[in-house]
């Protein structure tokens, strides 16, 4: 995968997450709160009764009710409603890793972003798929205290925004099905979710999501839409932060939601990073569909007052869902998970980078 270039402004006043590394080595800072500007997987995996994720795995509570299918009452977790609730399906029907068929409200996520092939792109990268999701198990464990059941969870970037436009002039690289294979694998092993997380240049998102509809038909393959690396005609990564309208969103979301009917599926994670106004400038006009938990996630970097005032402005409302980045290396005194939990309010996923 070809890197990106360094941006040549630093924009706004410390708050940002752009990749970094050989693969892309853009030192972006996000703008201020203001804003400036295989064979194809069948199985979910293990069962494990206990809730216990692996042998050295956090206890993932089974949620409030007793068994894995239950679900939180009217009005838990911080939401007046539990929007999208898929239709039961039936006994047979898929299931989520950790039981059930609703992800949000129900569970909070804890995911590691990042590629395949080193920690350039993020923390997920680094070492095997196995070591990595050691690594989330260990980094969701503390967030047992918040009071809702925790499913980890791995963002895997399978489309990157590159510097250069190769063969297909759109400015973005593939991972090919052979690396997303052994992601899975690892995530299965330890009733994980898996996330596609797509960059996708000058390209549409819904032909990049196609071009993983094999593994997003699974019950436990989400979808993340990263608009930072969505560019114009004439733009390029690393050169200016991208933006999508709410046209180019919902032409995905309605088809991952087809997918979902489909296939019977449960609840399926369907993630919209965002650090600037301007990233979604019709934001208001996202569609929520009832087939999956829809989040904004807000993505800054930086000293915590920056990482507030973005929370304040970007955080959702019902229907929608929050995420919450913390960056290991470019956060400036990183907030614990027990600080994060206390935020307002207090995020649905949060994933490190």
């Amino acid at each position: 995968m070809l890197g990106l270039l360094v941006l040549v402004s630093v924009l706004g006043a410390g708050c940002g997450s752009q990749p970094r590394g050989a693969q892309q080595t853009a030192a972006a800072q996000r703008a201020p709160a203001g804003d400036t500007s295989p064979t194809s997987p069948t199985s979910p995996g293990p069962t494990n009764p206990t809730g216990l994720i692996g042998p050295t795995g956090p206890t993932v509570q089974s949620g409030p009710g007793g068994g894995p299918g239950s679900r939180p009452e009217p009005g838990a977790a911080g939401h007046g409603d539990e929007p999208g609730r898929p239709a039961a399906g039936g006994a047979d029907a898929p299931q989520l890793p950790m039981g059930g068929r609703t992800l949000l409200p129900r569970f909070r996520i804890v995911a590691h972003y990042g590629s395949a092939g080193g920690g350039a792109l993020g923390v997920l990268g680094e070492g095997t798929p196995e070591q990595a999701a050691q690594r989330v198990l260990a980094a969701a464990a503390p967030f047992a205290a918040g009071g809702r059941p925790v499913q980890p969870a791995m963002e895997l970037i399978t489309t990157v925004a590159s510097a250069s436009p190769g063969a297909d002039g759109l400015y973005s690289s593939a991972l090919p099905p052979a690396a997303v294979e052994p992601y899975l694998a690892a995530a299965r092993a330890h009733r994980m979710l898996l996330i596609l997380d797509l960059q996708p240049g000058r390209g549409r998102f819904l032909d990049q999501a196609r071009r993983y509809e094999r593994f997003l038909q699974e019950p436990d393959v989400g979808l993340a839409l990263d608009p930072e690396w969505k560019m114009g005609p004439g733009q390029v990564p690393g050169r200016q932060i991208g933006s999508s309208d709410a046209a180019g969103l919902n032409e995905v979301s309605a088809w991952l939601a087809g997918v979902a009917r489909a296939h019977n599926l449960p609840q399926k994670l369907f993630v919209i990073h965002q650090f600037t106004e301007s990233m979604l400038p019709d934001r208001a006009a996202i569609a929520a569909r009832p087939e999956l938990a829809t989040v904004f996630h807000i993505d800054g970097f930086g000293v915590r007052q920056d990482k507030l005032d973005k929370y304040a402005l970007l955080a959702a409302k019902a229907p929608f869902f929050t995420g919450f980045k913390l960056f290991l290396d470019e956060d400036t005194n990183m907030f614990s998970p027990a600080e994060t939990l206390t935020l307002t309010p207090p995020p649905d996923l949060i994933t490190y980078q």
